[in-house]
């Protein structure tokens, strides 16, 4: 039986102890979370793209997000804190479920990469002194039980000047024809019941609670999926997924 821990006050129990289930799953780029690790490589380069247009000095080098201090938020197995830790951050990753931080301890020891995972939810992390130059959150918000809440929790953690990167999904028709009924339903490309089309979080949503904690935005950014070739890219188009950037400033 996997170890739920719902500390937080966001946390949604049920979300996290579905996510928990898949954890021995979520390394394998053909299994259950096969469209997460396509999806991946345009997160990353998104993540850098946005921290650093304004540091062009930094693509000098290999490791060109080195010296920022990141939190990931809802980081799962580590699927996108071990590349954001290749390219030279310093990367702290939590999650609500134990047996998803014991996979991202486990995977990140065998790349060799320093990466400090932690069982631990936002609002626990508040009442510590941390910041962090960002804060990204990446297909979570949609699984939360207050996204406003949610939103404003991982807010505080962010440092004077940083920034706070989140993805999600629209909630529209759109996205319900495509990521509930096609890819859960009828592709089975992820598991049934993965997504809860009114959980699903608006652009105009997002934007409103960032900028109610003095957030604001710098790039909206659609993300469309080739069904064909299961490929990802970056859109103007935001009806189903995508990314968001806001600052503190």
């Amino acid at each position: 039986m996997p170890s739920t821990s719902a500390t937080g006050a966001t946390a949604d129990a049920a979300e996290v102890e579905r996510f928990e289930q898949l954890a021995e799953d979520w390394w394998n780029p053909a299994g259950h979370m096969a469209l997460l690790h396509r999806l991946n490589p345009l997160r990353v380069g998104y993540i850098r793209d946005q921290l650093i247009w304004e540091l062009a000095q930094k693509l000098q080098g290999v490791q060109p997000l080195k010296g920022f201090r990141l939190l990931d938020v809802g980081c799962g197995g580590g699927l996108l804190s071990e590349p954001l830790a290749r390219l030279g951050a310093s990367v702290t990753g939590i999650d609500e479920a134990q047996d998803l931080i014991t996979v991202a301890r486990a995977h990140a020891a065998t790349q060799n990469l320093a990466i400090e995972y932690r069982q631990d939810s936002v609002e626990n992390l508040i009442s510590t002194t941390e910041k962090f130059d960002t804060v990204i959150s990446m297909e979570v918000v949609e699984h939360v039980v207050n996204p406003a809440a949610f939103v404003s929790a991982c807010a505080n953690l962010v440092a004077p000047q940083g920034k706070l990167i989140m993805a999600t999904i629209n909630r529209t028709g759109k996205s319900f024809a495509l990521a509930i009924l096609g890819a859960e339903y009828l592709l089975r490309w992820v598991p049934v019941g993965t997504h809860q089309w009114q959980k699903f979080v608006k652009p105009s949503e997002l934007a409103r609670a960032l900028r109610s904690v003095d957030f604001m935005i710098d790039d909206l950014s659609g993300v469309a999926l080739n069904p064909l070739s299961r490929e990802w890219r970056l859109t103007r188009d935001t009806s189903v997924n995508y990314m968001i950037t806001a600052g503190r400033y």
